[in-house]
């Protein structure tokens, strides 16, 4: 069989994803552009939840660019310091708040160019923004995202660019507008990193990952294991 899933596969797989979830959404928490934006430059080596608990009294106090700048590094920091990496986050979104102020007005931009010209932006960042709140269909890969394509054969890659190209030319155009959320959900919850939940996988018969290092139902007997992989 081959490594790479059939665009027959393709479009089942999202099918399915779509039936079991039809409106996918992000876990952070966020009310517009720039809360987004600000969720998830502080997301990197970060849990949402971690995030989400921060930016919830931070946003509810400083909800544009222009008071946050008010609110400065030090104040930023301090109400982001149970998230890794604080002190460098709390001085990009300084930074980044300063730079929407001068030069968009206060308002987040809706191009990649613009975004990534943003301290602390990434390509998957921006991606992120372009994705979910001006509805682009750009396709933000995570470790998630990036294990979950490699793994089921849906886009393999040796890097983030390579897989976000080919889930672009891959995935069905009906589908972009949500695949990303679709993705990291199932890789988050799913097809995790260690013990993939193949007995739980609602693609798992689409999958290209080798059945002898698929994963059993808690309980499973050795035996059992080796007779369902042949």
């Amino acid at each position: 069989m081959s490594r790479k899933m059939t665009r027959a596969d393709i479009r089942t797989m999202f099918e399915r994803f779509r039936e079991a979830n039809p409106s996918p959404e992000t876990e952070l928490e966020y009310r517009n552009p720039f809360e987004l934006l600000i969720a998830v430059l502080l997301s990197a080596q970060a849990t949402d939840r971690s995030v989400n608990l921060a930016t919830r009294p931070l946003f509810e106090q400083y909800p544009t660019p222009g008071a946050m700048l008010e609110l400065g590094e030090e104040g930023v920091a301090e109400a982001i310091k149970t998230i890794g990496l604080y002190r460098t986050k709390a001085k990009n979104v300084i930074a980044t708040c300063r730079l929407l102020v001068e030069r968009h007005g206060g308002r987040v931009p809706d191009t990649r160019e613009a975004l990534e010209a943003l301290p602390g932006v990434g390509r998957k960042t921006a991606n992120v923004v372009l994705n979910t709140a001006f509805r682009q269909p750009t396709m933000a890969v995570d470790t998630h995202i990036f294990r979950v394509s490699n793994r089921t054969g849906l886009a393999p890659g040796k890097n983030v660019l390579e897989v976000e190209q080919a889930l672009l030319k891959r995935v069905p155009a009906e589908f972009l507008l949500d695949a990303h959320h679709w993705l990291i959900l199932h890789g988050r919850y799913v097809c995790v990193a260690r013990k993939p939940r193949c007995y739980e996988c609602g693609v798992a018969d689409l999958c290209r990952f080798p059945m002898r290092e698929r994963t059993q139902p808690p309980g499973a007997s050795a035996k059992s294991a080796r007779r369902r992989a042949t």
